[in-house]
């Protein structure tokens, strides 16, 4: 199984380097699935409904989430009929959503879990070394062949300690949240592929995907500022994962695409 993961999409250029790359991508290399985490991807705050059925549209099959969930009002009715868009899955019980899924791919089913770190990041997020743990343990006993988790946290050191809580039981720990790819991609010793921080789908040239002016502005001043989304050019970020019948990773490759224009 191949799976493409791309990383944290942010705003319009986010977007559109997103749907040159897929197809792309895709042919390139022989894809069975593709994750994506979308949660910066309506103005760099959230996602909607109609954004995300257009990610479905061109490819993508489950979208990711993170802190920003909540930011689109439009999203909170909707979000139970779209079982492939994840909440992160340790929010308080009865949180509107799911936070997992399974999927068939060409190649088996795939789990798919999205988890929100606690250090540093907005409080309200239930143990993701525990919750996590045992729903990676349930999506194998449900069928899945390989299980991809989204850790979407702040710190190296926590995403470090997830890889190694779910070592042997997911096929997959992607970091997302901070928007800057790492370098440290590996497979660990029980045979999950890893890597810190997958990197973003955004503008090459902001602040992880704001316009550096006004975030300079606002670093120099400390008065209240907007951010707004940088433009183009831009840049795909993500990682492809292989995954043999025993659903360990036997290869984790980053990937980076860029785009001068749409």
């Amino acid at each position: 199984m191949i799976i493409l993961f791309l990383g944290d999409v942010v705003g319009e250029p986010g977007r559109c380097a997103l749907y040159r790359a897929l197809p792309e991508l895709t042919a390139e290399y022989g894809v069975d699935a593709v994750v994506v985490n979308g949660e910066n991807a309506a103005g760099g705050k959230g996602i909607i409904p109609r954004l995300a059925r257009e990610f479905m549209e061109k490819g993508v099959h489950v979208i990711t989430l993170g802190d920003h969930v909540w930011d689109q009002s439009d999203l909170i009715p909707w979000l139970p009929e779209a079982p492939t868009v994840l909440r992160p899955f340790n929010l308080q019980p009865g949180t509107p959503g799911a936070g997992s899924c399974l999927i068939d791919t060409p190649a088996g089913k795939l789990g798919v879990i999205c988890l929100q770190g606690r250090t540093f990041m907005r409080p309200g997020a239930e143990n993701p070394f525990t919750q996590g743990y045992e729903e990676a343990l349930r999506l194998r006993e449900a069928g899945a062949r390989a299980v991809l988790v989204d850790f979407h946290g702040e710190t190296t050191s926590e995403k470090i300690a997830m890889g190694y809580r779910m070592d042997g039981v997911a096929s997959a720990v992607i970091g997302t949240h901070t928007h800057v790819q790492t370098a440290d991609e590996r497979i660990l010793p029980g045979g999950t592929a890893y890597i810190t921080d997958a990197g973003m789908c955004g503008s090459r040239d902001g602040v992880i995907g704001r316009d550096a002016e006004s975030v300079l502005y606002g670093l120099i001043t400390n008065l209240p500022n907007r951010f707004p989304i940088a433009g183009f050019p831009a840049m795909v970020n993500g990682v492809v994962v292989e995954i043999d019948t025993n659903g360990k990773a036997t290869r984790i490759e980053r990937i980076t695409r860029a785009y001068d224009e749409k």
